[in-house]
């Protein structure tokens, strides 16, 4: 049955790829699909996103997390609010080049993550158990990135201190408001709102990019 599943969600990624501009290896679609077989074992015990079926994971959290790729600026990245690794972990596997810190608060959250880095083998993921105004780094980041944020304002003020002088937030989120970007401080301003493309997935998404 496994391995049915296993085919079955690796012609699905294919499928859904078709539908972008994006280009992985082999290697990286075997582990994105060992990720969200990883993700529905560990979900039976955990509780660790309220979608259960294991092709739905894959637009909901797969696809949607990689649609992120192509505007990411720089090599060094937090996911803050990771759960259970996303968009983290489909970054990493996406760009190895690039190095992610994925921090949460949960420790079970943590636990998946240290065990689908040891699986997928991936030598680019940091995971961090803290929350996220306790946590301080040794270096600042080129991005910051949250996709379970409530408001811009909640992500920029607790995650202040995070980017480098350059760096930008990156909040994933569902329909744009407006509304949201008056209740920033003066200090940040949107650079751009680019409406993302994510097959199969019904209702809107974002990304919000903050200086």
């Amino acid at each position: 049955m496994v391995n049915n599943l296993e085919a079955d969600l690796s012609q699905k990624l294919e499928i859904l790829l078709k539908q972008t501009a994006l280009s992985l290896t082999d290697q990286q679609k075997s582990q994105l699909v060992k990720l969200v077989l990883l993700l529905n074992k560990w979900n039976k015990a955990y509780n660790l996103t309220s979608v259960r079926d294991p092709r739905e994971m894959l637009v909901k959290h797969i696809m949607d997390s990689l649609v992120v790729s192509p505007y990411l600026q720089g090599t060094r990245f937090i996911d803050v609010g990771t759960g259970p690794g996303l968009p983290g972990l489909p970054l990493a596997i996406m760009n190895p080049d690039k190095q992610f810190f994925l921090l949460d608060s949960l420790g079970k959250r943590i636990n998946f993550i240290k065990n689908a880095v040891r699986e997928l083998g991936l030598t680019n993921v940091e995971p961090v158990l803290s929350r996220v105004e306790e946590f301080k780094p040794d270096h600042q980041f080129d991005g910051v990135l949250s996709r379970a944020f409530a408001s811009l304002k909640d992500m920029t003020d607790w995650c202040h201190h995070l980017p480098s002088e350059s760096g930008l937030f990156y909040a994933l989120k569902g329909q744009y408001h407006a509304d949201e970007v008056q209740e920033l401080h003066a200090d940040f301003q949107v650079q751009q709102v680019i409406k993302l493309s994510v097959p199969e997935l019904e209702g809107e998404r974002h990304l919000v990019l903050i200086k």
